[in-house]
């Protein structure tokens, strides 16, 4: 018999638990764009959307048109916007002719959509993305106003809404966010002078959502909070979100090694005294930070234990000196719970100094998926 060794589980329930809580911080007019992009950080897009839309999500965020194609044709209806915008008139035509949303910040890229738009005899949703100081896609917010009056002969493009993004909602430069939000409501206000209602504006993140409640607007768009997951490893959101993914291994040998034992590529660990140690079956190919390596910790029998030497390829080694209960074949848990100990997608973030959705993405991209509800 073959097995798989190591496991990666998706807790639907998590995620709508997630959903409802963030959902009853918002006033009940406010809107959620669910951000499943990057096959929903990790954690299986169509499996992630078919959820969300069976507990009333407003709509979808892609990174892509093809992404937004895999949700289509796996049957999934609620509203998909195009986050990256479209970069061909074959991404136009599946645009229109799947009734997709997307962001705009080009004139090339608003002549291809109301081409096929009109070929089709349909009008196109858009948002145009604002740059209020990501510095990243986007529309100067001092050129909005001007680039709408160029593209406002383009009759089969529908403009419902403008979107921002906000550069550091997540840290301490909460004057520059609020610039941010200033900047972008002056912008909103100027446009609807020219006529447009834009019922549909974002500009909130989930550090957004969370920190600047006047950020909320008509719509907030919101990802790592309905994994379960931090905007940075040490903020702290207002109430407990669960943990949607979890990843283990298994031990497949236990050693005990002498005083000043050279542990794994690099000798960047000697053992200190007597060692007892587990070589565990996941490594970096599996997902794992190898920031890990002498920093992170893993779930066995219960206990948190200290991950030893450099994350290997498809190994990594922990130290369990003093635990004899501990067999081979047992299961050692990288991120999520084991007795009453919990390792969250921010506590290995934090070890490997990166971030949870770097984490999730990881995880879920190298690993078999398990759902459970």
């Amino acid at each position: 018999m073959i097995i798989e060794l190591n496991r990666t589980t998706i807790d639907l329930s998590a995620l709508v638990y997630n959903l409802r809580l963030v959902r009853s911080m918002l006033r009940h007019d406010v809107r959620i764009m669910a951000i499943v992009k990057s096959d929903a950080y990790g954690h299986g897009l169509t499996q992630v959307s078919r959820t969300l839309e069976a507990n009333g999500i407003d709509c979808l965020g892609v990174a892509f048109v093809y992404e937004a194609l895999e949700l289509r044709n796996s049957g999934i209806m609620t509203p998909i916007v195009v986050l990256s915008g479209i970069q061909t008139q074959q991404e136009a035509s599946e645009t229109v002719s799947n009734n997709f949303s997307t962001f705009i910040y080009d004139l090339e890229m608003a002549e291809f959509l109301d081409h096929e738009a009109e070929r089709q005899n349909k009008k196109a949703a858009i948002h145009i993305k604002v740059d209020t100081g990501m510095g990243r896609l986007g529309v100067m917010h001092t050129d909005v106003v001007p680039f709408i009056k160029r593209i406002s002969g383009l009759k089969h493009l529908d403009l419902v809404a403008l979107a921002s993004h906000f550069s550091c909602a997540d840290n301490c430069e909460s004057d520059f966010t609020a610039t941010q939000i200033r900047l972008f409501r002056k912008v909103v206000e100027d446009v609807r002078s020219l006529g447009y209602p834009l019922p549909l504006n974002s500009i909130a993140n989930t550090a957004g959502m969370v920190g600047h409640k006047d950020s909320h607007l008509e719509m907030v768009r919101l990802g790592i909070s309905l994994y379960g997951g931090m905007p940075s490893p040490n903020f702290i959101l207002p109430v407990s979100t669960r943990p949607v993914m979890s990843f283990s291994g298994r031990i497949l040998q236990i050693r005990d090694l002498p005083d000043q034992t050279p542990i794994s590529y690099g000798r960047r660990y000697y053992t200190n005294g007597p060692a007892r140690t587990a070589i565990i079956s996941a490594g970096y190919a599996d997902g794992l930070p190898r920031g890990l390596s002498n920093s992170g910790s893993v779930l066995i029998a219960g206990k948190r234990r200290p991950i030893i030497g450099t994350v290997c390829m498809n190994l990594t080694i922990c130290d369990i000196t003093g635990m004899d209960e501990v067999r081979e074949g047992d299961e050692a848990v990288f991120l999520g719970s084991q007795g009453g100990e919990t390792i969250t997608g921010d506590d290995m973030a934090r070890s490997a100094g990166t971030i949870s959705y770097e984490v999730f993405c990881s995880l879920g991209k190298r690993n078999k998926k398990v759902y459970i509800s």
